[in-house]
């Protein structure tokens, strides 16, 4: 039933489409121009009246027409027409005066478009298109869109934006049914693209990102960033955010993620430039991650005699490979913090050693004191074992 309706409404758009771009194609009707499709036989009329069958036909000024041939009315025809065919045709009598004059333009009737759509909130949503192949024919875009099983409403284009719609004051977890209909002089074409809001999210990148050493700590750098402008900071509607990060020496990123607006990198290497980037992605993992923002440098805190020996870059151009020397400072300069947070960690792994110890002796003792409490097999063992340790005679 569902698949009945599905088909239903598809047919019912095609046949408003085929009806709106009946209507619009006598808006491309230019007195003089003809349009014409690549490959097919077009012909050129001649209608002016000067009482002879004689005619000349002239392609920009030019009587050498070696593309078309004269039909038996004076007509000019043009068999598989090529690009190379569009320009200015017309028509002279015997003694030259001219009888009428075409334009031609010639290219390709209308594709399918790509459309995709993406909201950048969860209020309003765009959609974009390309058209399924280039063509120089003048082409217009009919955009619409239904919710659910309502009637259809203009998905609205903005001038300064080519190929593009948008949707404005869109609802959650309601299913949109967009329409995008490209129309040429030679026909129409159209998508239907279903989705759902949440499924387009894809916010905006991350702005104002800013990076600076901390004092006294040669492998951090401190990280902060605004929330993109165009995502509504609601309780409800909350963002997360990704950080990429490497030295300008390397090639290969580093990611984190948090949920805060700023972070701190805490494996930077000392003395080195690092470039940075953020994202940002629907806290519930709706849609997809936004672009990365643009990137920014910084390079973690040196002090005198950290700096005075940490390596000079190597230039690309020479033949002697770089040693990575640069991590040697660390060992001999380590962040305070990082020392009593291992000292912590194996204290705290001492104890749940002992701890284990100690439960693993108390459940023994557990056992054992039973066993005597109620006397069986211990006490039964420690007969025989006195009763084998006399001489056979007593036994007996």
């Amino acid at each position: 039933m569902i698949s009945l309706a599905s088909c239903l409404s598809r047919v019912i758009v095609f046949v408003a489409v085929v009806a709106i771009s009946t209507v619009l194609s006598h808006t491309w009707e230019e007195e003089g121009v003809v349009y014409g499709k690549i490959n097919d036989t077009i012909t050129l009329q001649c209608n002016g009246h000067n009482g002879s069958s004689l005619v000349e036909w002239k392609f920009n000024g030019s009587p050498d027409i070696p593309w078309g041939f004269f039909t038996n009315v004076r007509d000019l025809q043009l068999p598989n027409v090529e690009p190379s065919v569009m320009g200015n045709y017309t028509c002279h009598g015997q003694e030259g005066e001219q009888l009428s004059s075409v334009l031609l333009k010639v290219g390709h009737p209308p594709g399918i478009p790509s459309v995709t759509c993406r909201a950048s909130d969860y209020h309003n949503f765009s959609c974009y298109w390309n058209p399924s192949m280039e063509n120089v024919l003048p082409t217009r875009y009919i955009t619409s869109y239904r919710v659910d099983k309502g009637v259809p409403e203009v998905c609205v284009q903005n001038p300064a934006v080519p190929n593009m719609c948008s949707v404005r004051f869109s609802k959650l977890w309601t299913l949109y049914r967009m329409n995008i209909t490209e129309i040429n002089p030679l026909g129409s074409n159209f998508r239907i693209l279903d989705l759902y809001v949440q499924s387009i999210v894809k916010p905006d990148p991350p702005e104002n990102l800013s990076v600076e050493p901390i004092p006294q700590a040669p492998r951090r750098l401190r990280v902060t960033w605004a929330y993109p402008p165009t995502w509504p900071q609601e309780p409800h509607f909350q963002l997360k955010f990704r950080i990429q990060y490497r030295p300008v020496l390397y090639m290969v990123w580093s990611v984190v993620e948090t949920a805060n607006l700023s972070d701190i990198i805490t494996d930077a290497f000392v003395g080195v430039e690092h470039i940075l980037q953020v994202g940002a992605r629907d806290f519930l993992d709706a849609g997809t991650w936004s672009e990365w923002s643009p990137e920014a440098r910084a390079t973690p805190w040196t002090s005198e005699e950290i700096s005075g020996s940490v390596p000079e870059i190597v230039n690309e151009t020479t033949t002697e490979e770089p040693e990575p020397e640069f991590r040697e400072p660390f060992a001999d300069n380590g962040d305070p913090a990082e020392k009593v947070a291992v000292l912590i960690s194996l204290g705290v792994f001492a104890f749940v050693v002992l701890a284990l110890f100690l439960i693993a002796g108390a459940f023994i003792w557990m056992r054992v004191d039973r066993t005597v409490k109620y006397g069986g097999m211990k006490a039964d063992f420690l007969t025989a074992i006195h009763m084998k340790a006399l001489p056979k005679t007593q036994i007996l």
